[in-house]
């Protein structure tokens, strides 16, 4: 037998694998590419982390409005729920606070977190809208580098010039809805650009549920989907459901007035009662500075030359919201100018495009102009901007200490609670009434309807003292501490009430306070 073959036969060699169906090498991880695959999470955890900060150093609690729905949550859950108090009836806290409030006292911070943590997103949403808005708007520039920053710088601009709104603040650390209101409807149209139309609907319709305003716009939208879209055609249908049921349903369930939100705005003593079209609209140009309408100017003028008819709607949008609210006003409705934020948040956006186009524009006008030309005219527009924006941070400063001080007290309205025996002992004593800036507090810490605990003023005070109802009068001390008188009662409460007619006051000897009791 020869050698050969004993030999086993030679395998051919592996084929080399080919480059492209080699598995790729796994990438180490890092905080920089969590924030490139996953934006929204990175802006949502920023967004948090900013919010719990900014709550924390201001150190300030909810507003009269703002208690008053955590007072709903409270009564939705316990199936007592009354709209016939104030504050005026607003669907979108409700969708909110009813969860909330299954987790007990825990549903005040709750709501503090979210809404701050929304209304700061609405900087966020409007620095996307300019920058998408001033690629448009440069569409006819090469993609330079100067075109590039030029739609960054108009994302900032039109963010902080938002969050510069006048009082915009406030209504942000008083936890109050209307810079939610604000994201949503930027939310909303942010969606729309990016083609996500079954978005915009959902933050269209959470918007209509905390303004009426919304509606002809999310009207106007939906006629468009309909026609458009006819996959979406059920969605709408329950768009439309959930608006009414929100508006006047619920408050006829609860009281039997589906007009109950319309019939309150009216008693509103912010109304206009004369003067209601320059009066709104010295409102709504209040909102912004000069400078800023200026820039907006020139983004509608540019807008009209090269037919863009995307900024022409925004800006006719924002129009016709502030000619809704005019007739809101004449109609008897407050027309404050909060409840304009949302145009004057559009017209934020396009000051920002026209920072683009002043940054990116002017280099183009003539060969001789060089590439730097713009940076100069925005450094003016900002640097006028810059006295303006003191001066609101100073107001904000003295806003916040106020409203520290008004914390203070209701922490006092608190502990002296505790000490006199807690919320029921006092309630079964007579009903607790106080001043009506504390109501919808006094509200939330004795679980009651926020319409049976306010009144305490000069021209209802007298009307109210005089009604033979047993009442504990709870009356806010000016040194600091509450004071509490029962009032109206009858010979076989004198027992339960023993001890009430107290003061808990903050003295130099005892900065935390002391209990006081007094003698008729």
């Amino acid at each position: 037998m020869s050698e050969s073959t004993l030999e086993a036969p030679p395998f051919p060699p592996e084929p080399a694998e080919p480059e492209h169906e080699r598995a790729p090498e796994p990438v180490p991880w890092t905080l920089r590419l969590f924030m490139r695959q996953h934006p929204w999470w990175t802006t949502t955890i920023v967004l948090g982390a900013i919010s719990v900060v900014l709550i924390v150093y201001a150190g300030t609690r909810p507003s009269y409005d703002a208690y008053g729905w955590l007072v709903w949550g409270y009564q939705t859950l316990h199936l007592s729920l009354d709209l016939g108090g104030a504050p005026s009836w607003k669907p979108l806290t409700y969708l909110f606070t009813v969860p909330f409030a299954l987790f007990g006292h825990y549903e005040m911070w709750l709501w503090m977190f979210f809404s701050t943590a929304v209304a700061l997103a609405g900087a966020v949403f409007a620095g996307r809208i300019a920058y998408r808005l001033s690629g448009g708007a440069t569409a006819t520039l090469d993609d330079s580098p100067v075109a590039r920053y030029a739609k960054i710088a108009a994302a900032i601009f039109a963010g902080a010039a938002v969050l510069g709104l006048q009082d915009y603040m406030h209504y942000i650390l008083s936890f109050q809805s209307d810079p939610v209101l604000v994201t949503l409807t930027l939310a909303a149209i942010d969606m729309h650009l990016l083609g996500k139309y079954r978005w915009t609907l959902v933050f269209g319709v959470l918007a209509a549920l905390g303004r009426p305003e919304v509606w002809p716009f999310l009207g106007l939208w939906g006629i468009w989907a309909w026609i458009k879209l006819p996959s979406m055609r059920w969605m709408l249908y329950v768009g439309v459901l959930v608006i009414a049921f929100g508006w006047f349903g619920i408050p006829t369930i609860t009281n039997h007035r589906p007009d109950l939100a319309g019939q309150l705005a009216q008693k509103s003593p912010r109304a206009l009662r004369h003067n209601q079209f320059f009066g709104t609209l010295g409102r709504f140009k209040d909102l912004e500075y000069i400078p800023v309408w200026i820039a907006v100017a020139l983004t509608i003028v540019v807008a009209v030359v090269r037919r863009n008819r995307l900024i022409l709607a925004l800006a006719a949008g924002a129009v016709g919201w502030v000619i809704v609210e005019i007739a809101f006003a004449y109609h008897g409705w407050p027309a404050l100018g909060r409840y304009m934020f949302e145009p004057a948040a559009v017209a934020a956006v396009l000051a920002g495009v026209a920072v683009a186009l002043v940054l990116a524009g002017l280099p183009r006008l003539s060969r001789g102009i060089p590439l730097w030309a713009g940076i100069p005219v925005v450094a003016v527009l900002v640097g006028t901007l810059v006295p303006g924006a003191i001066a609101r941070i100073r107001t904000e400063r003295h806003d916040v200490h106020h409203e520290r001080a008004r914390t203070h007290q209701i922490a006092l309205l608190q502990t002296t609670t505790n000490v006199l025996g807690g919320a029921r002992h006092i309630a079964n004593c007579g009903q607790p009434v106080t001043d009506v800036a504390y109501a919808s507090a006094l509200a939330w810490l004795y679980h009651r309807n926020v319409g049976s605990v306010g009144g305490l003023q000069q021209h209802v005070e007298q009307v109210e003292l005089r009604k033979r109802i047993p009442k504990v009068l709870i009356r806010p001390v000016a040194r600091g501490g509450w004071s509490l008188l029962p009032w109206h009662i009858r010979p076989s409460q004198v027992a339960r009430c023993s001890g009430l007619h107290a003061e808990y006051v903050v003295t130099p000897h005892h900065p935390g306070g002391v209990l006081i009791h007094l003698h008729r």
